[in-house]
């Protein structure tokens, strides 16, 4: 092997190993090899590398009293107005890197993991979403507060409510009322919702304790647990009449008691195979889908050439919806 190196240095590796008939690859693991005299050449430490006690000259300075508390930038500054210069600032967090210090000096508040609420519905008021959100007022600093309470199979709005406040006795008399016109049995439902004051608040969850209703809420800090109630009122601020501010609390219910009826009744909502709300709570889905199905099939016989892949179907309503479905074995594969 060394006479390879030698002969590979005067008319290259390739020719070296084709004259001494040897494998190309036996020699670049020769070569790479602890005991090869060319790794350890190739392992010369430049000239401008802080020496053993230069480095432990930098460690012991910053180890020190004084600059104990400061970081390298810091002592590097400091170290120049006095007129002196050990090492650059990336050499100093190399010397801290050895000695396994370069961190985050503060404590970092460290969430814990929680388990995802995963919740399932097949069918109408079996698992409500419920929020609230803010209106803004006639001027800065003023709100009003709506809730809502929404069924997340259907998307239908149960109930609703604008006040002046967000208060949890004002939460417990619209679930109260709407379970009461919802004609819910306990141990039907199950009501989730996010981290707020009233969400957690004790006068609600003695209510649907007494109600027989299950309570879940989503994880702390994690803001996508409660996707449906979001995504209602997004639609609910996106709509054209919504205004910047409304001027009394008299005016904000108005809005509400258009808007929604409208997203009852009239809202042909994507998640719902572009159904309304309304048709999927009370059961008349089925219906509708057969009535679309019979128009498209006169319209498939009489423009045949105008739908390419055969006779067209309307999208169907979902048999499930979940809040955070669980990963299956394929999709945890996918990750």
């Amino acid at each position: 092997m060394k006479a390879a190196a030698s002969l590979s240095q005067e008319i290259g590796v390739k020719k070296a190993c084709d004259t001494l008939g040897l494998a190309r690859a036996s020699y670049y693991r020769w070569d790479l090899s602890p005991c090869s005299d060319l790794l350890e050449a190739k392992r010369s430490v430049p000239s401008w590398t802080l020496s053993p006690e230069e480095r432990q000259k930098v460690l012991d300075l910053l180890h020190s009293d004084r600059f104990v508390d400061q970081s390298p930038r810091e002592v590097y500054a400091t170290l120049l107005d006095e007129g002196t210069y050990l090492c650059s600032v990336r050499s100093m967090y190399r010397v801290l890197d050895e000695q396994g210090e370069v961190r985050e000096r503060r404590d970092q508040l460290r969430h814990p993991v929680y388990q995802p609420p995963e919740l399932l519905a097949i069918g109408p008021n079996q698992v409500w979403s419920w929020d609230i959100t803010k209106f803004k007022g006639p001027v800065k600093w003023t709100y009003y507060y709506l809730y809502v309470l929404l069924d997340i199979f259907s998307r239908y709005v149960v109930g609703w409510m604008v006040a002046h406040q967000e208060l949890a006795s004002l939460a417990r008399k619209l679930m109260e009322e709407t379970c009461e016109k919802q004609t819910i049995e306990p141990g039907q439902l199950l009501i989730h919702s996010d981290r707020g004051p009233s969400m957690t608040s004790k006068p609600v969850a003695l209510l649907l304790a007494d109600l027989g209703v299950t309570k879940s809420h989503s994880r702390p800090h994690v803001s996508n647990d409660n996707p449906y109630s979001e995504s209602q009122f997004k639609t609910l601020k996106y709509r054209p009449e919504f205004p910047e501010r409304f001027g009394s609390v008299e005016e904000a219910r108005r809005f509400c008691q258009i808007f929604f009826p409208w997203y009852n009744t009239e809202h042909h909502h994507s998640g719902i195979g572009f159904l309304t709300p309304e048709q999927v709570h009370y059961g008349l889905a089925k219906q509708v889908v057969k009535e679309r199905e019979a128009v498209l099939k006169k319209a498939y016989e009489r423009y045949p050439d105008r739908f390419k892949r055969g006779l067209p179907k309307p999208m169907p309503l979902p048999e499930s919806v979940w809040i955070n479905k669980p990963l299956t074995k394929s999709d945890t594969m996918l990750h």
